[in-house]
């Protein structure tokens, strides 16, 4: 793996506040506070044994604010963008004579302030938004209309997801709260069925033991918020066998101090956390699963995570990037120091080779793994998708809470410092390191907890 701080005027030196790649191409999209989207193709710096570069090829201007969120469809057709005011516009690829365009599609009106992020359904035809106006609602894109609105949170909606078997949806609010609505649908006439999502679950605080069997004391989960964030941007596996949810805020015991941690719900209960990763020092603000599927390496049997098949995934704080994988149970990676303000936002490309990183310092960073650094793809029918489902629970608890990091063999890292560059006298983002982890005991790293019923 190589990479760092890419040193180049992304958005005039604005804050980037979200980053998404293509689904074919694998051109990456920003979005800043310059008002821009712009679009870029990533350049391997594998032959030269450098990290990876960004070339500028085009802007998609429009909006007039700030865009916080913007992602492609699942197709690759059309590309939804949410900004300050409320502004959500659909872009759609068009074909020209020198090759291919976005052109505003459509714009859909109804949120009444910021939208601060969103999720495209696994068939394309909906989209989920949600809003500093305490709501997200659920849209028709083909009619460019309001089909629900979930309004029950009670502060800022900073982040959503979308089931891709299609099941729930997820909303994580400021009000410390992530609610987990199923699709109950209504029957029409003529036999069809209306897509209708109503509240499952809405989970805010967990149950502290005293140490008298009689009592319990009970905490909040999640950052309240006073988060130094806007984003709190939760994702689901892409197999559906896990939510993972950012922002968490944990106590192991009342007495102790709150850390830093995200969460991880297995589809079979998504009433309470499963696992989390705590030890952070800064608060979780996103996470991201890789789209690719692994096979098993066969390293570590005591794993948590009882898949036939290997799963990565990416979670960032607002200083820090840790990269784990479900075979293992320490993270296969941390890069820190990487930005000189929050990150925003974290994408992977289509075929899992490069990460990208959005920062508030008006710079991202791209990383680019060497051909089965991360293991070998394999390809998952949604037929097995769903025998995985129904035969077991995905997530194994262990009988101790605690993991030592000495348990698992981890992907090996370039541990080389990544110097930054300086940017004809702009601010420089500061250097970087990744590192590896080591067999060695680590009890002071990240590593995962399994929570007790």
């Amino acid at each position: 793996m190589k990479g760092g701080t890419v040193q180049i005027n992304w958005h005039d030196t604005k804050p980037v506040l979200t980053v998404d790649f293509h689904p074919l191409s694998g051109t990456l999209a920003t979005g800043g506070a310059d008002y821009d989207i712009k679009l870029w193709l990533i350049n391997s710096g594998e032959a030269q044994k450098e990290g990876p570069t960004a070339s500028y090829q085009n802007s998609l201007s429009y909006h007039g604010s700030a865009v916080n969120i913007l992602r492609f469809s699942p197709s690759g057709e059309l590309l939804a963008s949410g900004a300050d005011g409320g502004e959500l516009i659909i872009w759609k690829l068009h074909p020209t004579d020198t090759g291919q365009t976005w052109k505003v599609f459509k714009s859909l009106s109804f949120h009444r302030k910021d939208v601060l992020d969103l999720q495209w359904s696994a068939d394309g035809a909906f989209l989920i938004s949600g809003s500093v106006d305490n709501s997200s609602i659920i849209w028709d894109v083909n009619k460019g209309s309001v089909h629900q609105i979930l309004d029950s949170h009670f502060h800022y909606v900073q982040g959503v997801a979308w089931d891709p078997l299609a099941k729930y949806v997820a909303s994580l609010s400021s009000d410390r709260t992530c609610r987990i609505y199923i699709n109950k649908p209504h029957t029409k006439a003529k036999g069809m069925e209306k897509m209708n999502y109503v509240c499952q679950h809405v989970i805010t605080k967990a149950e502290q033991p005293t140490g008298d069997d009689s009592k319990s004391v009970k905490s909040h989960l999640f950052h309240d918020e006073t988060l130094p964030s806007f984003f709190r941007r939760l994702a689901w596996s892409p197999d559906g066998s896990f939510l993972l949810v950012p922002a968490g805020s944990s106590k192991i015991s009342p007495a102790s101090q709150p850390v830093n941690t995200a969460y991880i719900f297995s589809r079979k209960d998504l009433s309470r956390p499963a696992l989390h990763l705590p030890g952070a020092s800064k608060p979780v603000v996103a996470v991201r699963f890789c789209p690719i599927i692994f096979s098993l390496r066969g390293s570590n049997p005591a794993a948590f995570f009882k898949l036939p098949y290997r799963l990565i995934f990416a979670v960032v704080t607002l200083n820090s990037l840790y990269i784990y994988d479900t075979e293992s149970v320490p993270p296969i990676a941390i890069l820190a120091g990487l930005h000189y303000a929050a990150i925003t936002d974290i994408t992977w490309s289509p075929d899992g080779r490069y990460l990208a990183l959005s920062s508030q310092d008006g710079y991202c960073t791209l990383l680019e793994f060497e051909l089965d650094e991360l293991g070998s793809p394999i390809s998952l029918s949604e037929e097995k998708k769903a025998m995985v489902h129904e035969k077991q629970s995905p997530v194994q608890k262990p009988e101790d809470m605690v993991i030592d990091a000495s348990r698992s063999d981890s992907v090996a890292a370039d541990s080389t410092k990544i110097e930054a560059r300086k940017n004809e006298g702009k601010q420089v983002s500061p250097s970087s390191t990744i590192t590896p982890i080591s067999n060695k005991s680590a009890k002071r790293r990240i590593t995962p907890m399994a929570i007790d019923p």
